[in-house]
């Protein structure tokens, strides 16, 4: 990031943070230098901001980083207050906009640093994430208890935790039910029939131009369509949910699994010919290790598509327990903190799940050129 522009952002932080000691806190609240804890926490911000516009390099950033922390601790403690909770005005709004705008210029100067080595380039690509994910958390949060947002609408982050961390028994109940048994049994069906048919209509071209067809078809159909037949089919337990899982992730397997079954080149073919391989060992040896690339794309796109078919299916039919279910019945009770913890319950399923699959892929596919450095 250009010098002028560091400094220039983290002077303007600087600014904000004096604005919040003379603008109104709240109505009929006294201002920020009349509450020593959080005048203190904010003053430090704003000279640690001023610290990071001097130094302007990559020192800058943990100055920056530092002062929004302190700056944002700032903002919730004051959040506590009934009189800003709802009627916050505009200095509170200068301490978060201080916040944001210091960890912004903070991740940018870390996205743009150069090529870093090991460790220092994998702890850069973790932090960037996660200090995204925790800002926008942040703004959330003093968003909603700020202006007041009734909680039917729109719950704080803080409630939707502490609902997740008092349902424990519950969210591993429906964890269980939607993707131990749906999920995970639906997809390696899905994947697995997808593969399989994929291979024989590779050996068999007529299969390959029969199914092609049927596939765009049924990659069309709507899941809010297909779910109540598959429960009128299976019953309301969790085979229903595997049924439309595995009708989900069969057919984007058997479009990549094909395409990659039929990416080895023509001199590969030639030399496997050459040697008198036979068609099981040319597909060990040169179809699948070529078509593994298309083969873990469909399989990363499987891993959001399943969890999104169980959680759908069992809004059409289920016992008393899933993800699916529990934001149905929720929703209806206004419990919209149980909603999203079982919104962040799915979330981290699906993001473990993919990331597991990624994991593999790296395994099996390091010697692909995507992977080289």
């Amino acid at each position: 990031m250009e010098v002028r522009k560091l400094r220039l952002g983290f002077l303007l932080a600087a600014g904000a943070i004096l604005l919040a000691f003379v603008l109104p806190l709240a109505p009929e609240l006294l201002p920020l230098r009349a509450r020593p804890a959080t005048a203190t926490l904010t003053g430090a911000a704003g000279l640690l901001f001023l610290l990071a516009a001097w130094l302007a390099d990559v020192r800058a950033t943990v100055a920056g980083l530092i002062g929004a922390g302190l700056a944002a601790i700032a903002s919730l403690m004051l959040l506590h207050h009934p009189a800003i909770a709802g009627e916050a005005q505009i200095g509170f709004w200068m301490i978060v906009i201080a916040a944001w705008l210091a960890v912004a210029i903070s991740l940018v100067n870390l996205a743009n640093l150069g090529k870093l080595r090991g460790r220092a380039q994998r702890a850069v690509n973790l932090l960037v994430p996660l200090l995204f994910g925790a800002t926008v958390f942040y703004l959330w949060e003093v968003g909603v208890r700020g202006f007041g947002v009734p909680p039917v609408l729109l719950p704080p982050p803080s409630a939707a935790a502490a609902r997740f961390a008092g349902s424990l028994p519950t969210l591993a109940a429906d964890f269980t039910q939607t993707f131990i048994k749906g999920v995970l049994i639906g997809y390696a069906i899905g994947c697995g029939a997808g593969l399989l048919v994929a291979i024989l209509a590779h050996r068999y071209q007529f299969l390959s131009r029969g199914l092609l067809p049927l596939g765009n078809f049924f990659s069309a159909l709507p899941l809010v369509g297909v779910a109540p037949i598959m429960v009128m089919w299976f019953g309301f337990d969790w085979p229903s949910k595997a049924a439309v899982v595995v009708l989900v992730t069969f057919f984007p397997m058997l479009v990549n699994a094909i395409a990659g079954l039929e990416a080895s080149g023509h001199i590969e073919r030639d030399l496997m010919r050459s040697y008198a391989a036979s068609p099981r060992q040319s597909l060990a040896k040169l179809y699948l290790p070529a078509a593994l690339p298309f083969i873990f794309n469909a399989l990363k796109i499987n891993a959001t598509l399943a969890l999104i078919g169980a959680i759908v299916a069992e809004f059409f039919g289920t016992p008393t327990q899933g993800i699916g279910f529990r934001i149905s019945t929720e929703a209806g009770r206004m419990a919209l903190d149980m909603v999203w913890a079982e919104i962040a319950l799915a979330a981290l399923a699906g993001m473990a799940f993919y990331g597991c699959v990624t994991l593999a892929e790296r395994a099996t596919t390091f010697w692909h050129p995507s992977y080289r450095t």
